[in-house]
């Protein structure tokens, strides 16, 4: 067993763990002992410093836990994404890995789908389907007439 997949396996069980009621309930334990001890050690420097190194080095841990965790997560559902958008006729195969686009890049794809759901908007059938695909086509055909009703106008 190789120290990647040690390392996946251990992290999903403890990051499974930790997001459970009984580690809830036991941080929450953890921190009413800790409030019922100061009394005890008259508030001092130390007993804070207890709580705060504790829940520092846990925080900083449980960071890179929750990351890889949602790095596989976030591969996975943009997997099945991918397999939808590559398994439907309707759907643009350009929109398969467009998380590997630059954010300029998909803030143009975010105003053009903007536009797309304006356009769908003014549809008075709800039916009616827009992609990147069909309004190439639509803007083609527009094209293509603007230039045959030029090219009428000039002879």
């Amino acid at each position: 067993m190789n120290k990647q997949n040690f390392f996946e396996r251990i992290s999903d069980k403890i990051t499974y763990w930790t997001g459970s009621a009984w580690a809830f309930t036991m941080a929450l334990g953890v921190i009413i002992i800790w409030g019922i001890s100061g009394p005890i050690f008259n508030y001092s420097d130390t007993w804070q410093l207890v709580i705060n190194t504790g829940t520092t080095i846990i925080t900083f841990l449980m960071v890179f836990l929750i990351q890889k965790t949602q790095n596989k997560d976030s591969k996975a559902i943009q997997l099945k994404l991918n397999e939808l958008l590559a398994a439907s006729r309707h759907a643009s195969n350009r929109m398969v890995d467009i998380e590997d686009l630059s954010e300029a890049e998909l803030d143009v794809l975010h105003k053009f789908y903007q536009k797309l759901s304006d356009a769908a908007e003014k549809d008075e059938n709800i039916y009616v389907s827009h992609s990147i695909d069909s309004a190439e086509k639509l803007s083609s055909e527009k094209s293509s007439g603007k230039k045959r009703m030029n090219r009428d106008k000039s002879d």
